[in-house]
């Protein structure tokens, strides 16, 4: 006979084991959705301009002259031109298309292979989230890096895929990784329709552009941006269910999405206080109701005096 039931008839009912444990249980099973949910806010949300940031929308001081003309707007819920024809990196024509089948999302950036610094920080970027997902890429998403250097050939792209996959060991998702290269009119095509623009730096051979990534829809719909050189992988994660619209993802994360809204203005997911309400509320009656039955069927086993 449990211990509980050995207890004087007098003792409190409130200092009860059993009652207590489903005091505890009740009272706390409301907060859990607050614990297991993810941080607000993502990291990387201001822009980076090879080496300097600078909060999207407000002017700086720190911002070259050179960079003053390039930027990185959203264009949530444009279209991309998927008709665009690029070279990947074995040298095949291919379509933009081709990575937007309706079946997976897409994780977008903008590069160029021989760039000495910044884009090879956004591909460990994306690199380093993809790691920490719980999804696979090739077979929960893709990855597609569009060179906007019309120079790019697809030998360097392919020299960029293998080293890329090599340094992070992760040669088994090639299959997921895309990396194209095309003429400046078809680049410039995909990057107005993305709202990223760069240029070309004469005296130093290279190219001033804000560094980020896309997330798009399976049908090639852009969903989200992600400015920087590093993408909270809880923020990734969070737009990648968003964007596959049920293709990527589980019933967690679909409660996470309902406690969690985009905001276009930060580039960030931000705790949606309401639905955060709502869904305590119910825990916590849920958790009455437990709390009260526990108490009655502890009463009713209680020996009498």
């Amino acid at each position: 006979m449990p211990v509980m039931l050995e207890q004087s008839s007098s003792t409190p009912r409130t200092q009860r084991p059993g009652v207590v444990r489903a005091l505890v249980w009740g009272l706390s099973v409301a907060g859990l959705v607050l614990s297991a949910a993810p941080g607000a806010y993502a990291q990387g949300g201001p822009n980076f301009y090879n080496g300097q940031f600078d909060t999207p929308g407000k002017p700086s001081s720190l911002k070259p002259d050179q960079l003053k003309t390039v930027s990185f707007k959203q264009h949530l819920n444009e279209e991309l031109p998927l008709d665009a024809t690029f070279k990947d990196e074995y040298g095949r024509s291919v379509t933009l298309g081709k990575y937007f089948t309706g079946k997976k999302p897409v994780v977008l950036a903008f590069v160029y292979f021989t760039c000495p610094m910044l884009c090879t920080q956004i591909m460990n970027g994306i690199s380093s989230t993809a790691r920490a997902l719980p999804f696979t890429v090739g077979q929960d998403y893709d990855v597609v890096l569009v060179s906007f250097d019309p120079r790019d050939t697809p030998a360097a792209a392919l020299e960029k895929k293998q080293a890329q996959l090599k340094y992070w060991q992760s040669q088994n998702t090639s299959a997921g990784w895309h990396f194209l290269t095309g003429d400046e009119k078809t680049i410039q095509r995909v990057t107005q329709a993305a709202g990223f623009s760069y240029k070309f730096d004469t005296v130093t051979g290279q190219f001033a552009h804000v560094s980020g990534v896309l997330v798009a829809t399976p049908e090639g719909r852009l969903a989200r941006y992600f400015y920087g050189v590093e993408y909270s992988p809880k923020e990734m994660r969070l737009a990648l269910v968003d964007a596959g619209n049920g293709h990527v993802g589980s019933a967690v994360d679909e409660v996470l999405l309902f406690c969690y809204h985009y905001d276009p203005e930060t580039g960030k997911y931000g705790a949606s206080i309401m639905n955060m309400i709502r869904v305590g509320g119910v825990l916590t009656l849920v958790g009455m109701a437990v709390f009260f039955i526990k108490m009655r069927r502890y009463d009713s086993q209680a020996p009498t005096a």
